[in-house]
């Protein structure tokens, strides 16, 4: 048992000290940058291809001004929701992170802010527009089912967004936080890297 105390008091005295030069964190941080970019990216296109499918319903014959009224709803909803998306994706894009490491910083930080704005305020007109837009929607159709389908329908569509709105939600807030956060560390020590050269 003595022989184990100490070998691991030696390996308690062991540390590691591990470095990583400035170009390899300047690579790391440049692939992590570029797939933001392209996460956001591909958000805007999702958002632009679910207008295009909303607008599409306008090609079949309804007969109610609600359900018109529904897809007008949900229509600008995305609308609006791709556009701010568009404008937060343009924060990131826009910066080139190797000509001003510091101000490339300043820049992540207000995209930070603005991710939280949108999964925080913004969601909730997104999802309040969503469901408003829906309930207009289904007023036609709905009279064309059963009672059970049409119960079971509201209470599908109530724990979706119940399920949305808190468990993935706050994931992926919790996600995007860190990730960004972790990145924003990263430019930070190779700013203080780039100075201690200098």
């Amino acid at each position: 048992m003595q022989e184990f105390d100490h070998i691991e008091a030696l390996w308690a005295q062991h540390t590691v000290n591990v470095t990583i030069s400035a170009d390899e964190m300047l690579k790391q941080a440049k692939k992590e940058v570029n797939g933001m970019r392209t996460r956001s990216l591909l958000n805007i296109v999702g958002m632009g291809l679910s207008f295009v499918a909303v607008a599409c319903l306008w090609l079949f014959d309804f007969q109610s001004w609600t359900t018109h009224a529904g897809i007008a709803i949900i229509a600008i909803a995305v609308a609006v929701y791709t556009v701010i998306l568009y404008n937060n994706h343009k924060i990131i894009a826009k910066s080139d992170f190797t000509a001003h490491p510091n101000e490339f910083i300043s820049t992540l930080k207000h995209y930070q802010l603005n991710r939280l704005a949108i999964y925080n305020r913004l969601y909730w007109f997104y999802t309040v527009a969503l469901s408003l837009g829906m309930v207009f929607f289904f007023v036609e159709i709905s009279g064309h089912m059963e009672l059970w389908l049409q119960l079971l329908f509201v209470v599908i569509s109530f724990g979706w967004m119940l399920f949305c709105s808190t468990l993935v939600r706050k994931a992926v807030i919790k996600k995007d936080k860190e990730r960004i956060a972790l990145l924003i560390e990263k430019f930070e020590r190779i700013s203080d890297q780039f100075k201690e050269h200098e």
